[in-house]
Order: C-alpha cells, then sequence, then structure tokens
C-alpha cells in the first residue's frame, strides 16, 4: 500500500500529492466508458491521490463532466481539482484563447460539467500571443475575488512568458500565476535549464505532465511501431521511427530499460519516480486509461532513486537536453526569418 506523500504547491499554502490523476484519457478520447473511468478516479483517491488535473478541451468538455460525478456524494471537499481553458471549445473563434470574453464563459461551462460552485486551480493550457497578459490576469483575477476560481495557473509557458506574467501582475496589482504545468520525462529534460529555475524563484508549484513521454517510456514504441490515434499521426516529427532524433529515443529507452530492471523496478516507475525526485517538482500528473495502468503507475510514489541511478540516467540522456528537439509543448525552437542576424 503505498503511504502518499503530500507536498506543498508552491506558497499557496495547500498540500497536494506528489502524484496528479490526470483524466485526458477519461470520454471519447481514451476510456469511454464512464463508470469505468469513475473507478479509476475513486481508486485514487483511495490510494491518497487529493490532486485532480482535466481541461475542457478533454474529449469536449466529457472529461470534465465523468471528473464531476466521480466527486459528487461528498468527496468534492477532499479534492484539489484544477482544470484548464485555452484550445478551441467548437468552430466560433470566439470559443477559445485567453480574451476575458471567453475566460468569463469558459468558467461557467467548466463549473457546470463539474458540477461545483468553484474550480480550486484554473489554468490557462498554452500562452495567447494574440492577447496581452494584463487582459489574461485582469479576468482570471476577476473569478478568484468572485470565489469561483481559488487560485491560477499556466501551462506551457517558457521562462521568459512566466517572467513577463509575474511582472505583469506585480505591477497591474493583480493575481499572480501560482502554478505551472510543463512536459517533463526522462526523454524531455528542456525545462531544466529555464522553466523550473524561473518557476521556483517565484514560488511557483510545478505540475509535471507527460512522464511517459507518450507512451514512449511505457513500453508502447517499438521500431516497427504506427500510431493509430489521429492525434499522434499529426505528430510526424515525434512519432516517426525512421527519424534520426526518434532513433536516439528508441536507443536511450533500451538502456533505461536496462537501468530499471537491475533496480528491480519497471520502466514506468523509474520514470515517474525521476519525474517526482526533481526538488523543483510539486507534482507529477499520470494520465492512465485503465485501472491496469493506474496499478502500474501508483508504486512509483514509493521508488527512491540513489545518486548511483541518477548518475546512470544522466549518461544516457544529457540533462536540460530534449532528445528530440519536437518533444516540446513550446514547438521546436527555431529563430523565425524576422529575428535573424541577416
Amino acid at each position: 500500500m503505498t503511504d502518499m506523500e503530500y507536498r506543498p504547491l508552491g506558497r499557496t499554502g495547500v498540500q497536494v500529492s506528489k502524484l496528479c490523476l490526470g483524466t485526458m484519457m477519461f470520454g471519447a478520447s481514451g476510456n469511454t466508458d464512464h463508470d469505468d473511468s469513475i473507478r479509476i478516479i475513486h481508486r485514487a483517491l483511495d490510494a491518497g491521490v487529493n490532486f485532480v488535473d482535466t481541461a475542457d478541451v478533454y474529449s469536449a468538455g466529457e472529461s470534465e463532466e465523468i471528473v464531476g460525478r466521480a466527486l459528487a456524494g461528498g468527496r468534492r471537499d477532499d479534492v484539489v481539482l484544477a482544470t484548464k481553458f485555452y484550445m478551441p471549445m467548437g468552430d466560433d473563434p470566439n470559443r477559445r484563447g485567453a480574451s476575458r470574453r471567453w475566460i468569463v464563459q469558459a468558467v461557467e461551462d467548466s463549473l457546470g460539467r463539474l458540477g461545483t460552485d468553484w474550480i480550486d486551480l484554473y489554468q490557462v493550457h498554452r500562452p495567447d500571443l494574440d492577447t496581452d497578459i494584463d487582459e489574461t490576469l485582469a479576468a482570471l483575477s476577476d473569478l478568484v475575488q468572485q470565489g469561483k476560481v481559488r487560485y491560477i495557473g499556466s501551462s506551457s509557458y517558457s521562462g521568459s512568458e512566466i517572467v513577463e506574467a509575474q511582472w505583469t501582475a506585480r505591477h497591474r496589482h493583480l493575481q499572480r500565476f501560482r502554478t505551472e504545468q510543463p512536459p517533463y520525462s526522462l526523454l524531455t529534460w528542456s525545462i531544466e535549464v529555464d522553466v523550473l529555475p524561473t518557476a521556483q524563484r517565484h514560488g511557483m508549484g510545478i505540475l509535471t505532465y507527460s512522464p511517459l513521454a507518450g507512451g514512449w517510456l511505457s513500453g508502447r514504441w517499438t521500431e516497427d511501431a504506427t500510431p493509430t490515434s489521429p492525434a499522434r499521426q499529426r505528430l510526424t516529427a515525434r512519432f516517426d521511427m525512421s527519424l534520426p532524433e526518434n532513433q536516439r529515443k528508441l536507443a536511450a529507452v533500451e538502456q533505461l530499460a536496462k537501468v530499471a530492471d537491475e533496480a528491480g523496478i519497471s520502466l514506468i516507475e523509474l520514470a515517474i519516480a525521476f519525474v517526482v525526485n526533481h526538488a523543483a517538482v510539486t507534482s507529477a500528473i499520470i494520465g492512465p486509461r485503465t485501472t491496469e495502468q493506474f496499478d502500474s503507475q501508483l508504486p512509483a510514489a514509493d521508488v527512491t532513486l540513489d545518486h548511483a541511478m541518477l548518475d546512470r540516467i544522466d549518461s544516457i540522456v544529457r540533462p536540460g537536453v530534449n532528445l528530440n528537439p519536437a518533444d516540446t509543448s513550446y514547438g521546436e525552437q527555431t529563430l523565425e526569418a524576422a529575428l535573424r542576424r541577416r
């Protein structure tokens, strides 16, 4: 039985479990059996997980509805509930983004689907380059004042975007982002360079997503594998096994599996433990689709990596580097023509 550890969520005073249950796979995009998804949520809560993360866009709102059903009947008060907005929710160009107009509507939609009067952590799913950050923060600050939202956070912000948001909040006397949600795994280390230290300087909690690197660290992808989902088929740069960058990932996964095997743990446990053992990380989001997947991920909460294991991992994947530059929510780091020296 896992003895769940709880950690401070930045400087909010809130304590959350070191594993956060992500619900992207509940609904049409993953597990279509609502009752089974609810059983997984209850299983997580019974195991000591008190942190649940969803988003309006997950299965077009279906995930939030499932979470709402799971928390009905007295379990809502014991859960730190997080959701996100920004992604398109239909064809209307104004039903997306981080404008005041959409935020005011999006939060009401999420509250209705979740069946709750408040959201503990309301996050911008991605930076909105078309909207002034003070416009977004002002709208979110109003939600906090109204009691509909307790705290606000960002997701997939770069270091400079984190600083700009913090500076704007301070000088405009607005609510500031208290958390950041970045991608982090044994194959994607780039946030160690700037995002993590920047967030730490500003006292932000970090809840990382995709600790299994989209299935690469669960043994799902091999040299002969071909993605079947439309989403992964669009991500050619990340899943085309003929590319040198993905060949490097396959080689690294093979070596990392040996490290896990010699330590007597699964590669899944090694991958999740690697994330939550970083001093800057508050909680790692796990996203099981089935009960079996949840049961394979939960034991990672009890795994501690010693210096020798970390040294071996560092020799396989260089700290601060993504083996494939395309494996980032920020887009591949390339210099736009307009910004070049000549």
